[in-house]
């Protein structure tokens, strides 16, 4: 190992003018050149403490407790050790004086650069550019401990004394949160620390101390006054991440690491305070062996360690296995704090047992016509319930062709539901035999196959019942003129009974008949008519008139079969057509006299409807006063020849259709001829004379003319 030493020279020259013996390390500094690995019992250099009255009482504390340092002042490694750090720090105490030396490791590339910063050289002389006038060397203090408060805990030293200077110190601990945990003895330098530490929660000080005159001015520093507070092992391991649940295959291999149990420990993690080492302290059930698992005393793995066959879940107690773990400190040792958290371990299932059937044969009775669930076919496997090595998938494989048979999983009991999904007939078949298979949702594992248990027969026997009568074809049409006299025939229904061994007879009935045109021969089926058939009804929906008939059968008790007849009704010129508006008003001053635009419609089809005719009837009277124009084949326009009086007058208009024969409407328009002003009509009859009346006037005048 190599050691960077100061120079005697530098330290006489240093110090000899400033004391004749300084209590303390003779050199407080080192730099070590840090090896790949520190052996068991190897010499890492000496150390020379001298507290200038006989070193009586002389102790030593490492920061690491892998080194020790002996009597003599051997610094000794007392293990292997790889993982060091940067420093070390070892504080030696006597009756009289107390010091902290500093051993820094370092690489080769860096012992150079760390000498010449120590030693602060100028140029080439070797000489150091300034004496260090405070000396404040780090303090190592344990935590934990006990009172009385405040203890000297180290010693703060200037090498040139100035009448009534004093020592002062600050920093985090002293005049900064958490305060008055520090202080210093103005005069003596000598660092008191008032109260119990803890590393835990601040493992570090780093101080600032200087010399100041009697009106508070600083004269020297400041300097860093580093304190180490040492862990004591005062910190349980502890397991945080709990729940701990692992999962491991049944029949895995011997070895197979099932989950990691990681415990936590506050205490210094360069120290054997918190190496931890883990061990089972219980394991429950205890069976088929009191060790089936193996915790790795330094990772925390689990791994199984019975054979595959023993790992067999179905054979098992119990399929959750529950370990206590214990994670103890100081690596393990006697004296190392403990810590205890419980770990869950499921043996998970493999598909390594077929499902098989309770029995070979089932039997099923089903009546013709009917569906739903027959059976429950039932099945035993020792997998795991309600995974897919234990769900079973049924099929059918034989005896279904018509796919009249269907089978469902029951996700609660596993059972096979066979249905009936077309209505079987016992005409037809009595009997049927289906052939089903079951299998699992999860494949088997490689060397297990089903058998023949994963196979069953299922025999069903139909009942037959009376059925009803069924009318072919269902429904029936038939096409017919409306307005066909009545007893006309519409149609001769025909029904069979599907129960061909029972030989019954049928009769027939009217079931429903909305208008109450028809009837029925109960006997052959004849429908016919008992009123005028109206397409133009409002029991006719698109041209189609509906009815339903029933046929019954002779059975005890008697089976109804239901027929639907559709008559599709051709149409036949047999309504007028009509007029709108019947009333129509203008102002007797007008200047228009288009009066009104005339529509017609008829609730015949094409071609009995529109092209439509529209004219006037005869006109009495010396002179014309209307005429009507055709605007197109459903329209045609009124039109005044000249302004009337305020009177009502009614206007004959006739409207004839296309039909053959055609057929034509005489009717009325009422005309309200009105007194217009400022925008308003006022039709009041007032003085108004009817038309017709008009007429009949000049009709007895002429004839009282002619009479003379």
């Amino acid at each position: 190992i190599s050691v960077l030493f100061f120079p005697p020279q530098v330290l006489l020259l240093a110090w000899a003018e400033d004391l004749e013996c300084v209590p303390g390390f003779q050199q407080k500094v080192f730099y070590i050149e840090k090896p790949f690995e520190f052996t068991e019992d190897q010499l890492v250099l000496n150390l020379k403490f001298d507290d200038c009255k006989g070193n009586h009482k002389l102790n030593f504390e490492v920061s690491n407790p892998d080194f020790t340092v002996e009597g003599d002042g051997s610094l000794v490694a007392l293990r292997n050790v790889s993982e060091v750090g940067r420093a070390l720090f070892v504080r030696a105490r006597s009756e009289h004086a107390e010091d902290t030396a500093e051993i820094f490791l370092v690489g080769a590339n860096e012992k150079h650069g760390a000498l010449k910063e120590i030693l602060k050289l100028e140029g080439n002389s070797g000489i150091p550019r300034q004496k260090r006038a405070i000396l404040a060397t780090p303090i190592l203090i344990p935590e934990n401990q006990r009172p009385p408060f405040p203890r000297q805990v180290g010693k703060v030293i200037r090498s040139e004394g100035t009448e009534g200077a004093k020592f002062r110190l600050s920093g985090k601990g002293v005049d900064q949160d958490p305060k008055g945990i520090f202080r210093i003895n103005e005069v003596t330098g000598d660092v008191s620390v008032t109260r119990t530490l803890d590393r835990e929660a601040i493992a570090n000080y780093e101080l600032e101390v200087e010399v100041t005159d009697l009106s508070g001015k600083t004269i020297d520093g400041p300097v860093r006054l580093d304190i180490f507070v040492i862990d004591q092992n005062d910190n349980r391991p502890m397991f945080k991440e709990g729940p701990y649940v692992g999962h491991v295959m049944e029949g895995s291999p011997t070895g197979t690491t099932v989950m990691r149990m990681t415990a936590f420990d506050a205490d210094d993690a360069s120290t054997d305070n918190a190496l931890l080492r883990y061990n089972i302290l219980k394991q429950t059930p205890t069976k088929p062996s009191p060790n089936m698992f193996y915790i790795d005393p330094e990772k925390g793995d689990i791994v199984t360690v019975v054979s595959p066959v023993l790992l067999d879940r179905e054979t098992m107690e119990s399929p959750k296995y529950e370990l206590v773990i214990e994670a103890k400190d100081m690596g393990g040792l006697d004296v190392g704090l403990t810590g205890t958290a419980t770990a869950t371990i499921l043996i998970d299932d493999k598909n390594d047992h077929p499902p098989e059937f309770t029995k070979k044969e089932f039997q099923a009775t089903v009546k013709e016509g009917v569906t739903g669930v027959i059976v429950n076919l039932t099945v035993g496997d020792r997998d795991d319930p309600v995974t897919g090595a234990w769900r079973a998938v049924y099929t059918i494989i034989n005896g279904n062709p018509g796919q009249s048979f269907e089978i469902h999983t029951n996700p609660q009991t596993n059972e096979g539901m066979l249905s009936v999904v077309k209505p079987l007939d016992y005409e037809i078949s009595a009997f049927h035999t289906l052939l089903i298979k079951v299998e699992n949702e999860d494949p088997l594992i490689p060397d297990i196959a089903y058998g023949p248990s994963s196979t069953a027969t299922v025999q069903i026997t139909v009942e037959d019942v009376n059925e009803g009568p069924v009318f072919h074809p269902n429904p029936m049409t038939v096409t017919k003129q409306e307005n066909i006299p009545i007893g006309s025939v519409v149609l001769t229904v025909n029904a069979t009974d599907p129960d061909t061994l029972q030989h019954q007879t049928i009769r027939y009935s009217v079931h429903k008949d909305p208008a109450g045109w028809l009837e029925i021969n109960p006997t052959n089926g004849t429908i016919g008519t008992t009123a005028v058939l109206d397409r133009e009804s409002p029991y006719v929906q698109d041209n189609v008139y509906t009815a339903l008939f029933l046929a019954i059968d002779s059975g005890n008790p008697p089976a109804t079969g239901t027929g639907t007849l559709h008559i599709t009704l051709e149409d036949v010129n047999d309504n007028v057509p009509s007029l709108y508006p019947t009333l129509a008003k203008v102002c007797d001053d007008a200047k228009d006299l288009r009066v009104v635009v005339l529509g017609a419609s008829d609730k015949d089809l094409h071609p009995n409807t529109d092209p439509f005719k529209f004219e006037l009837s005869k006109q009495s009277g010396p002179e014309k006063l209307w005429r009507i124009n055709k605007l197109n084949n459903t329209h045609a326009q009124v039109i005044l020849l000249q302004n009337l009086k305020k009177a009502n007058y009614n206007i004959p208009i006739s409207v004839t259709d296309s039909g053959k024969p055609p057929l034509t409407n005489n009717t009325e328009l009422k005309l309200q001829v009105c007194t217009c002003k400022k925008s308003k009509m006022d039709c009041s009859a007032t003085d108004a004379l009817h038309i017709s009346l008009t007429l009949i006037l000049l009709s007895l005048l002429s004839l009282l003319c002619k009479s003379f």
